[in-house]
């Protein structure tokens, strides 16, 4: 924020206090809204710097409003990766189908935008870095309701009290087990898992993406520029979530290998891309469902929350706006009805945009062959047919302006 900003000088009440676990997307957003809003802002983060990864990621509909008001609406444009071809393979190699990918994703062309992961989290930090704290390797250990505010005991061994805390670390949210009890309860998985990691691009690959299907498995390459790595994906169906894999890389790693064992085109080099691998990630693909995004003086946003799934492609949209619908919403309340506010205001967004899983994300990826060849018949006819309009759900709900304290 400029010095200069006259937000500054309408503070003439004590600034609250408050604590956000995570420093991805969601958590660097609300920090930057609530810094905006007269709020003092620490946030913590686990890991020891910020995590980028280059893997692309959407910013579409209501979201491109808030980094618009936020400032580094520009710096994303320039960022922009364009991708310009989703090509489909069937089992043997050969071509089913290409087609522009706003067809597919509900984009849409010149407006919408698609980066590298690491080029939003690096803007978000840069708009905030300067006014809000940041705890790096660290986290939360404990919290303490019991008082006026929040007493937090960090695992560095610190201790600290806020007026309130934020929950913006993901799918897998401590703070949200830590709160509402185990992540099971809140669950919703979609019947697949996936691993992404990074690649040498010896496929001649540009600013395009080929996925290879069988029933049941897909394996794509991700050319996001010109550059020498691509972006490996695979996707399989799995009937349960498999638990036991989610905290064990190498358990990860072999359960793909054993999966994809068989597969033909690039995935066996592929799959021995994915064994030295560095920055492999895999989980689950899956939503969070909650009945309510608070307790007491601690909310949640983002995945942590509502987590959409991969199949949405809308989970950083959703933790853009959620974060300006949160700290908005607390701009002239106190914590239990700013977070009323939050969640009466911005839960229909959330649904609609949930349930895009309903409208065609899984069909992507067929767990059967006569559902793989109806597949594959709808993409020979989009093929010729023009990018998409938008879908509605992008941009259903209006961002309203808050009005700062005063």
């Amino acid at each position: 924020m400029n010095p200069t900003d006259p937000l500054r000088d309408v503070r003439t009440t004590p600034r609250r206090r408050v604590l956000i676990s995570g420093a991805s997307i969601a958590g660097p957003a609300l920090a930057y809204w609530l810094n905006r809003y007269g709020f003092a802002v620490t946030v913590v983060e686990k890991a020891r710097t910020l995590r980028g990864g280059g893997y692309p990621i959407d910013v579409r509909g209501t979201a491109l409003e808030v980094v618009r008001r936020m400032g580094i609406l520009p710096r994303l444009r320039d960022a922009h990766i364009d991708l310009r071809r989703l090509t489909f393979l069937d089992g043997d190699g050969s071509e089913v189908a290409s087609v522009n990918p706003h067809t597919l994703t509900g984009g849409v062309a010149g407006r919408d935008l698609e980066v590298r992961r690491g080029d939003l989290t690096d803007a978000l930090y840069a708009a905030v870095r300067d006014d809000v704290e940041f705890l790096f390797n660290d986290s939360i250990d404990t919290l303490d309701q019991s008082g006026h505010g929040v007493d937090v005991t960090f695992r560095g061994g610190s201790r600290r009290t806020f007026d309130m805390v934020f929950g913006a670390d993901g799918l897998h949210s401590r703070t949200r087990e830590s709160l509402f009890g185990p992540e099971e309860q809140f669950h919703r998985y979609l019947g697949y898992c996936f691993a992404v990691f990074t690649l040498r691009n010896t496929f001649g690959l540009s600013r395009e993406t080929v996925m290879w299907n069988t029933p049941g498995r897909a394996a794509a390459l991700y050319a996001v520029g010109d550059n020498d790595d691509v972006h490996a994906f695979l996707n399989f169906a799995q009937p349960e979530p498999p638990f036991d894999a989610f905290r064990n890389p190498e358990a990860q790693r072999d359960l793909v290998a054993r999966v994809f064992a068989d597969a033909g085109w690039e995935v066996p080099g592929m799959l021995a891309a994915m064994r030295d691998a560095d920055d492999l990630f895999f989980d689950g693909v899956s939503q969070i469902r909650m009945p309510r995004w608070s307790s007491g003086r601690v909310a949640l946003v983002g995945d942590a929350a509502y987590a959409p799934s991969f199949l949405t492609g809308q989970g950083t949209s959703l933790a853009l706006v959620g974060a300006y619908m949160l700290a908005g919403s607390l701009t002239d309340r106190d914590h239990a009805a700013g977070f009323a506010a939050y969640e009466h205001d911005t839960r229909e967004f959330v649904t609609v945009n949930q349930g895009l899983v309903g409208e065609g994300g899984a069909t992507l990826f067929p767990t059967t062959a006569r559902a793989l060849e109806q597949r594959n018949d709808r993409l020979r006819k989009l093929s010729a047919m023009p990018s998409a309009e938008g879908r509605p759900a992008h941009s259903a709900l209006t961002l309203p302006e808050f009005t700062p304290m005063t």
